[in-house]
């Protein structure tokens, strides 16, 4: 059985990931850990979780407790990544693995010292939506593949006005960077599942919209090892008549086009004119994922959504964003 102890226990956690830990087979939920000992309280009591504690260190040394879900702010991943694995225990780290590509480095790198293995939340690549889409493109349907396109744009948030108290996301010291870093991760890294990593990255960042330091708009290029060729626009101060949710993959014989966040009906245009797809997602969008990682931990598979497979895509955003 998979005992696991949860480091953090926010929004992600109540329904995207947490109840799948206690729903999958050979997996249960031990222990919470958060500094905030009210929150920490009410997250075990509410979610049935035996013991909780308000410190890191107490969580991983409990012996009850056998592989560890790190749910925190990305600044703070490395740090408890690795405090985790030297003490043998596997870890399961929330997306993007780490605030910047170094870190990554340094969990992969004691990843690979203690040999205890590390996984990172890339769950989109276990949905049925995007295996959908990636099967349609492994058997041909749009042909050769020529070149991808991402285009996203929303409206600011309400807290994002708030220059007293702004959320965590669009503090870089903490998150990497802007809503860029948070969200970004999905669409490079489903793309690079499909097509391979990207080998050069290029960008341009700007702050349009003022309401915080870092970055709010970003434009990218980007080239896969096979050759292929992609860009990227993102804007997070965009009016709400501009949303747009969208990355197009076009062929020789036609186009894919889908969403990562809203889940639009995969659109395939092709000869035959334009037809409509939706697989359905489950209930703990996580599910599949936490599955294959269970029972990679139990001896039965291989989980491949691993920390070297998930460096590629914060060494993407840092060169996009010049940080490299």
């Amino acid at each position: 059985m998979i005992k696991w102890g949860f480091i953090g226990c926010g929004n992600v956690t109540e329904k995207k990931s947490g109840p799948a830990f206690s729903k999958v087979e050979g997996s249960m939920v031990t222990a919470v850990m958060s500094r905030d000992e009210k929150k920490v309280k009410d997250y075990a009591q509410r979610h049935n979780i035996p013991k909780w504690y308000t410190d890191a260190q107490e969580l991983i040394n409990d012996p009850d407790v056998n592989a560890v879900y790190i749910a925190t702010p990305p600044s703070s991943h490395a740090t408890f990544a690795i405090m985790a694995m030297k003490a043998g225990k596997p870890v399961y780290i929330e997306k993007p693995m780490a605030s910047n590509y170094e870190d990554c480095a340094r969990i992969n790198r004691i990843s690979e010292e203690t040999g205890v293995p590390c996984f990172v939340a890339y769950y989109r690549r276990y949905l049925p939506y995007f295996i959908k889409v990636k099967e349609l493109i492994e058997q041909g349907e749009i042909g050769n593949i020529i070149n991808v396109q991402i285009r996203f744009a929303q409206p600011p948030g309400e807290l994002d006005y708030n220059r007293e108290n702004l959320p965590w996301r669009v503090q870089s010291d903490i998150a990497g960077g802007g809503y860029f870093y948070d969200l970004a991760p999905h669409q490079l890294d489903i793309l690079q599942d499909m097509f391979g990593p990207i080998l050069e990255a290029e960008g341009f960042k700007s702050n349009r919209g003022g309401l915080y330091p870092v970055e709010d708009t970003v434009s990218a290029c980007f080239k896969f090892d096979s050759g292929l060729v992609g860009s990227g626009s993102w804007c997070f101060v965009a009016h709400e008549s501009a949303k747009e949710d969208r990355i197009e993959v076009i062929g020789d014989k036609g186009m894919i086009c889908f969403s990562t966040f809203t889940f639009d009906p995969i659109a395939l245009h092709t000869i035959r004119g334009r037809e409509e797809i939706l697989p359905p997602n489950p209930e703990h969008i996580q599910i599949n994922l936490i599955q294959a990682v269970v029972d990679h931990l139990l001896g039965k598979s291989i989980c491949t959504c691993d920390g070297i497979s998930a460096t590629p895509t914060n060494w993407v955003m840092d060169k996009i964003l010049g940080k490299l």
